[in-house]
């Protein structure tokens, strides 16, 4: 019997890139699954449409996890759809990176917003509905600890995500409610396609600084998160996962 069989799970930003891979890994392993969006819509429905014709179960939700009301929204479909929720990815995330004499108030808000706001509120909304044996999985960034030059506020936004999750992960347990943190090396996606990473100096010195030798894929990233979502990790909680390839 596939791992998720029966779950029902909402992954925040799953329109692409690793959202998209972890939807399509939840229902190839028995999850029904919401696709949420932010604003690519077309790209939500297309990932919908292949768990579809897996066989699997999904819907795309529109949604703004840092906005309140449209993260209670979000969490109010998957339940009004599927009955229940007992699975919840934070993967909403956006990155912009700038030296320290570049750094603003809007650039500094719109990642906090997202990155930071948007995992409280959703998971707040969530554990409302959340069960026995529920699962909270947040993507962070190994970012935290390889401190690339002009990075600073997008590691300040995961390493606060490492610190509230944490938190969470006590507050949660007695709710038998697991919180956990999977925290990505450099992976290739839409978006490190389209902010020039791939195939630059960055890129080959990253895959150079990394044990395993290459780039990491978003199934690499999928395949840890499902593992997170089901009861073999049911003795985990409060941990935080490098899915690296080995860089430190």
């Amino acid at each position: 019997m596939s791992k998720l069989q029966g779950k029902v799970a909402v992954v925040t930003g799953a329109s692409k890139g690793i959202g998209a891979a972890i939807a399509k890994t939840l229902a190839k392993e028995g999850a029904a699954v919401v696709v949420n969006y932010a604003s690519s819509r077309a790209g939500a429905e297309a990932v919908v449409a292949a768990i579809h014709a897996a066989g699997g179960r999904a819907i795309a939700v529109q949604g703004d996890v840092s906005q309140a009301a449209q993260a209670q929204g979000l969490i109010d479909a998957a339940v009004a759809e599927f009955g229940r929720l007992d699975v919840l990815v934070n993967n909403s995330g956006i990155y912009e990176f700038a030296a320290l004499d570049a750094v603003t108030e809007a650039h500094y808000r719109r990642q906090f917003d997202v990155n930071v706001l948007g995992v409280l509120l959703t998971t707040q909304a969530a554990a409302r509905h959340l069960g026995e044996g529920g699962s909270v999985i947040t993507i962070s960034s190994a970012v935290t600890h390889v401190h690339m030059p002009t990075a600073a506020v997008y590691a300040g936004t995961k390493g606060a995500v490492n610190a509230l999750s944490g938190v969470l992960a006590n507050e949660l347990a007695p709710r038998k409610i697991r919180v956990n943190v999977v925290s990505p090396g450099f992976v290739v996606t839409e978006g490190t396609h389209t902010a020039g990473v791939v195939g630059s100096d960055l890129e080959a010195g990253l895959v150079a600084q990394t044990p395993l030798g290459r780039a990491g894929q978003p199934d690499d990233i999928a395949g840890v998160v499902a593992f997170l979502a089901s009861d073999e990790a049911r003795w985990l909680t409060g941990e935080n996962i490098t899915a690296s390839g080995g860089i430190r």
